[in-house]
């Protein structure tokens, strides 16, 4: 069973790490702490990728910032309160580490996510003012002890069209890969604070 669990979510990627690392928490004595890592897309800009590392899997203590780490393991969810309101935290969760040499810059920053769950919202179909077409989906997927992760998804174009009729409770395959991106939330009556969120860009789906 749990093989299972972890094949319904599998993340590769590789990238330069951008930050230190600071503590998370502990579970039974072991310390798990977050870093972020810079991983190019083909159009040369970056998605800045958080991470979260066991102390057993990498010597916290040492500056590895600029070095190039490649990553596996699952992209994971947890609501943290703030603001009177729940927020998704989303990072992945580092399984296995192993750092790499980058000799030049064609090389092939690995970004790969393979996702098994249910649609556990109405999806919502639009259209950008360049009339690209659009659906996001949040997908549940199930994780050891009965837990789950919550995972947004954006579709484009023919993957789109195709989502925008799968209904909640409904069972997908996502393959993709994982993005960032910047915007302003809104903190006050004057205030505003740039901010960073992380979906998964759909390249292929199934409905199953």
């Amino acid at each position: 069973m749990a093989d299972k669990i972890i094949e319904n979510n599998q993340v590769s990627v590789m990238g330069r790490i951008a930050t230190g690392f600071t503590f998370s928490h502990q579970v039974f004595g072991e310390g798990f702490y977050m870093m972020d890592i810079l991983v190019k897309r083909l159009s040369d800009s970056e998605d800045r990728i958080p991470v979260m590392v066991s102390e057993r899997l990498i010597d916290i203590t040492q500056d590895y910032v600029g070095e190039y780490i490649e990553i596996h393991g699952q992209f994971r969810s947890y609501n943290r309160h703030e603001e009177k309101r729940n927020r998704l935290v989303l990072s992945v969760f580092a399984r296995e580490v192993k750092f790499v040499e980058v000799n030049d810059s064609k090389t092939d920053y690995t970004n790969r996510i393979l996702l098994e769950g249910t649609i556990c919202k109405p999806t919502v179909y639009r259209k950008t003012p360049l009339k690209k077409e659009i659906t996001d989906l949040l997908l549940a997927v199930n994780r050891s002890f009965g837990k789950s992760d919550y995972i947004p998804c954006i579709c484009w174009g023919r993957n789109a069209r195709y989502a925008s009729a799968f209904e909640v409770g409904g069972h997908v395959l996502i393959w993709g890969r994982i993005q960032s991106r910047e915007y302003m939330k809104r903190i006050g009556e004057n205030e505003t604070q740039k901010r960073i969120a992380y979906e998964v860009s759909v390249s292929k789906l199934e409905y199953v």
